[in-house]
């Protein structure tokens, strides 16, 4: 595999920072409760979240294909392939956006400036976040008036996003800004360009299918939490509850971008409204080992979803590294 030096060490610290949350979960839950929770999970239910994992990734390849042909990047599907998933190695950064590490492998194939690809990223991640949204009202926000409020927040957020994306103006005035800013003024050109892709994939016309795709690809996430909650529970977690725990978490991570991957803000937020669905069903054997359940059902979750997509996103780089060879950080771009 053949990560440059600097995601290499993204990665690693990701991986660590994830180790924490999970053993200090075990740890202040009780190690043995959570265990013995996990050990009552049927053994199909995992690999049938991950098969919904991977159901996913092939959805949301549809918005990267897409994506690539509004900016007129070639290449052979099989290659976009690779790079699409490569990406995923990076899905333990900040907002993920250790993806921009596509860019680079799109030129090492074509020689397209990151600059020019990079905002694929941003398109991927914004149509992701209305997607989140979407399942969070479907999943019954309206009924959640504590939970409201982070709704609203985000989607303001994105409007505002949305605009400003979208201002030739506002392009025009941070490009300005970096050109009056000493050793960054060579940057500007660069600044214009992004603006200016990120103006066309985020187009009113090119929204709403984008974010479609994205709903239905995170529905599958949502129902594999769903089959494993419901494996901790006996049934007893409905599947608009799970949709919403799964997308409403999705949301605090995203929001939250300086914890790498979401990593501890979306296990908490999952866990909390988990303990609570437990805490109000029927199964009473299940009620004093709540919280180990619901932390059991967090770490399988996340297991399916975002450390297989790390997996996938390895395996992937590694295979591109053999065809293409290794990535070069420091060639210009």
């Amino acid at each position: 595999m053949a990560l440059p030096a600097k995601l290499r060490r993204r990665l690693m610290i990701g991986v660590l920072f994830g180790m924490l949350v999970y053993v200090g979960m075990a740890v202040l839950l009780d190690v043995r409760g959570v265990t013995e929770a996990i050990m009552r999970l049927p053994l199909w239910v995992l690999p049938t979240a991950c098969a919904l994992s991977f159901a996913n990734y092939v959805c949301r390849f549809w918005k990267w294909q897409r994506y690539l042909k509004l900016l007129e990047i070639r290449m052979a599907t099989r290659t976009s392939w690779l790079i699409y998933l490569s990406g995923f190695s990076m899905s333990v950064t900040p907002g993920k956006l250790g993806e921009v590490f596509k860019s680079w492998l799109i030129r090492k194939i074509n020689r397209t400036a990151i600059h020019q690809s990079a905002p694929i990223i941003v398109a991927e991640r914004f149509t992701d976040l209305l997607a989140y949204l979407i399942l969070v009202a479907l999943g019954g926000i309206a009924s959640l008036p504590e939970y409201q409020w982070v709704f609203w927040a985000t989607l303001g957020l994105c409007g505002l996003g949305l605009v400003l994306a979208g201002s030739e103006r506002f392009s025009r005035l941070m490009a300005g800004l970096f050109r009056r800013l000493p050793y960054l003024w060579r940057l500007a050109p660069r600044i214009e360009g992004s603006f200016a892709s990120t103006r066309i994939l985020l187009a009113p016309g090119e929204i709403v299918m984008p974010t479609l795709v994205s709903v239905v690809a995170w529905g599958f996430e949502c129902t594999g939490f769903w089959l494993i909650a419901n494996a901790m529970a006996a049934g007893d977690v409905s599947y608009l509850t799970a949709v919403f725990a799964y997308a409403f978490s999705a949301v605090a991570g995203a929001v939250l971008i300086v914890f790498p991957g979401g990593l501890g803000i979306t296990e908490g937020s999952m866990g909390a409204i988990l303990r609570r669905t437990y805490y109000s069903g029927d199964v009473k054997a299940l009620i004093e080992g709540a919280r180990q359940a619901a932390a059991a059902a967090v770490i399988l979750t996340r297991l399916c979803t975002l450390w297989f997509a790390v997996g996938i996103g390895l395996i992937a780089m590694a295979r591109f590294s053999r065809l293409y060879g290794g990535v070069d950080e420091n060639e210009p771009s």
